[in-house]
């Protein structure tokens, strides 16, 4: 007879439920401009500089980004007293703990990116032929 413990049921595929609490974060984790305003953020950083760094980012969406960001707990918003008032942005400990998964991700797009293009391209020719 056989008494080893039986090996662990299969695992289920994830369920993401709509009320999940995960989703509004892996929305915000995920979008593009929420990415690049981490990367740049090496050091505490005026708005205007921040814009400079992010190549077509307009100032609308680069507000929304960062009060975004804030309210998830990602980024810090200082008022600087001087004249005119000035804003630096900061990471937060919770920011700065999304360095490694982030440098992991963006490596991992460095390291395929010439696949995906590849794939992309692929994919575009065999819909121009339906």
């Amino acid at each position: 007879m056989d008494t080893r413990p039986s090996p662990l049921p299969p695992r289920a595929a994830p369920r993401f439920s709509a009320e999940c609490p995960s989703r509004p974060i892996l929305d915000q984790i995920s979008d593009k401009w929420s990415m690049m305003v981490m990367a740049v953020l090496e050091r505490p950083t005026r708005f205007n500089e921040i814009k400079r760094q992010l190549e077509g980012v307009t100032q609308r969406v680069l507000t929304q980004t960062l009060r975004r960001l804030e309210r998830n707990g990602m980024i810090r918003r200082r008022v600087l007293e001087t004249s005119p008032l000035g804003v630096e942005y900061s990471l937060t400990p919770l920011g700065e703990s999304f360095r490694g998964p982030f440098t992991y991700l963006h490596q991992w797009m460095i390291e395929h990116c010439d696949e995906v293009l590849s794939a992309q391209h692929a994919y575009d020719e065999r819909s121009a032929k339906r």
